[in-house]
């Protein structure tokens, strides 16, 4: 039977579980996350320091959005592999008004509500040492003792991006279609710096719609399950070093392939978007007829 309304669907019984494994920039090795057989992970994500002045309005530049955003898609993998997972967001001194503009710009960007944010060390909250440190590239995360060690690579933005509502920042909240940024800063490896331009907002946001419109085609025929090849390719590179970019080409991938048929395809997409958190599947039922 053809889906409408909800597009909540079962996993498939295939779902894959891959042991995560992670770069730390410290030693230039992959280590396997959390080290221990237990099924917690905790993640301590580091927001940069924020700049102060007269001229620089909240304070928030695009690498506040990025590496809170690759601490989320961490959060989200491990989950996905069957982990639990504990986040805490350790924060410079924040004013009320900056505090606010980071909730928001974290609840537009999808990224789900870490369970402590401030400035305080991390290890209670976490119930332990973190496993994991998320940073931005060239920062010193503080007394991060031991702990494989992420580096989000610097985010810079063209003078003239649409979007901006100032040289060196970027407000999702502004923007015509925020996940779209969310997208744009997935597009690239972690580690690879990222400029923001106009062409590449507006590419970002043709590839969301897309997407959607096809999703919700997808979901008007039956149901198949995802191709076991398709299910392990993926797992393999989200499990390995949150290889976000490749499981994106994937999808690009599978949207054009005749040979998965519609309703696989709308499953792929709806599984692989737990992790992407671009809420692929937001139209279906809603689609306009002729």
């Amino acid at each position: 039977m053809p889906r409408t309304g909800s597009h909540t669907r079962a996993v498939p019984a295939t779902s894959l579980r891959i042991m995560l494994r992670i770069t730390d920039t410290r030693t230039g090795h992959p280590v396997e996350v959390p080290a221990s057989p237990r099924r917690l992970l905790r993640s301590c994500v580091h927001l940069p320091d924020i700049g102060t002045g007269p001229d620089t309005g909240t304070g928030l530049g695009p690498v506040h959005l990025r590496v809170p955003l690759i601490g989320d898609v961490l959060a989200r993998t491990a989950e996905l592999n069957g982990l639990q997972v504990v986040t805490v967001l350790t924060t410079p001194e924040l004013t009320p008004e900056r505090a606010l503009a980071l909730d928001r710009v974290m609840a537009v960007l999808g990224i789900h509500p870490p369970a402590v944010i401030g400035h305080h060390r991390p290890e209670a909250s976490l119930g332990g040492p973190a496993d994991v440190h998320v940073t931005a590239a060239g920062t010193d995360p503080g007394g991060a003792g031991g702990g494989a060690l992420i580096e989000v690579g610097r985010v810079t933005t063209a003078p003239s991006t649409q979007g901006l509502s100032a040289p060196g920042t970027l407000d999702p909240a502004e923007t015509a279609e925020p996940l779209a940024v969310r997208l744009l800063l997935l597009t690239s490896p972690y580690k690879t710096p990222v400029t923001v331009t106009g062409p590449a907002l507006a590419g970002a946001r043709r590839t969301l719609r897309d997407w959607r419109r096809s999703v919700a085609d997808w979901a008007q025929q039956p149901s198949r399950p995802i191709p076991t090849d398709l299910l392990r390719q993926s797992h393999a590179a989200l499990a390995e070093n949150l290889d976000v970019a490749a499981v994106l080409a994937l999808l690009a991938e599978v949207a054009e392939r005749s040979d998965v048929p519609p309703g696989a395809k709308f499953e792929t997409f709806a599984h692989l978007d737990r992790v992407l958190g671009l809420d692929l599947a937001r139209d279906v039922g809603h689609q306009h007829r002729p």
